[in-house]
């Protein structure tokens, strides 16, 4: 019973699995490579060993509200014309037009990607939308976000919040992937975080978002060296240590006292 319950528990695809040495490019998602700043014992035991994470169920409401913001963007990209919300910030924007839009906001089957020839790693990401500054000519990162909160939306609070960090970081790495496509992409990003009110008195077959754009700016010079320090991880023969600040590790690590 135990072999059959560890045999479910390692991937089998080879192409998810660390070949130390191959020519081929190995991809990392914008996710992983989050795993790995989190904690490279975990990343290596998933990318190198093939050790499954336990799934997590989606978030079908907030892809809900994703899915109907790129239908609405995509009005406005077919036609040129600025989304409301940029002239409610006085933003001279419109929604960047790709043939490959679609692509990357894929992240299964495209993404953004490029490959750091330095250490033969592909890093790519699907993202949420991307708009064009008619000022600057630059390409400006944004993320959907859905939550439902009593206090209203701060910019200040909200990427302050400790939960929200790893969003910072999305957005970094994002700008450095485009970058890195020959893009000219602008510092600023933003999330567009729509909050589910519950003020009402009913439901009514509907909940009612009130729409902020938090605007932050990236940092991406932290990547490249991050970068390397994960290919030196992937490519070492021993696992890393456990972290005290990853729940996995204490997880894993506490349960072999019985």
């Amino acid at each position: 019973m135990k072999k059959k319950l560890i045999e479910k528990g390692f991937r089998t695809r080879k192409s998810s699995l660390y070949q130390k040495g191959s020519n081929q490019p190995f991809s990392i998602s914008r996710s992983k490579f989050s795993n790995f700043i989190d904690c490279p014992r975990c990343f290596y035991l998933d990318r190198v060993k093939g050790l499954k994470e336990p799934g997590m169920p989606g978030w079908a409401l907030n892809s809900a509200v994703d899915e109907l913001l790129k239908k609405e963007f995509d009005h406005h990209r077919k036609n040129k014309t600025p989304h409301p919300i940029f002239k409610k910030y006085n933003l001279d924007f419109i929604p960047y037009d790709h043939k490959d839009i679609d692509r990357w906001r894929e992240p299964r089957t495209g993404g953004i990607a490029y490959v750091d020839e330095g250490v033969n790693l592909q890093l790519q990401g699907g993202i949420d939308d991307i708009w064009f500054d008619l000022k600057t000519k630059e390409l400006v990162v944004v993320d959907y976000k859905s939550q439902s909160k009593n206090t209203p939306v701060e910019t200040q609070a909200y990427l302050d919040d400790q939960w929200h960090q790893g969003y910072k970081r999305q957005m970094d790495i994002y700008v450095h992937i485009l970058r890195n496509m020959k893009f000219k992409v602008s510092d600023m990003t933003y999330f567009m975080v729509c909050n589910g009110e519950k003020s009402f008195d009913k439901f009514d077959n509907k909940i009612n978002f009130t729409t902020t754009l938090v605007p932050y700016k990236s940092d991406t010079n932290w990547i490249p060296a991050k970068i390397k320090e994960m290919k030196k991880t992937l490519d070492s023969e021993e696992i890393p240590e456990y972290s005290e600040h990853c729940e996995k590790c204490i997880y894993l690590a506490s349960s072999s006292s019985f």
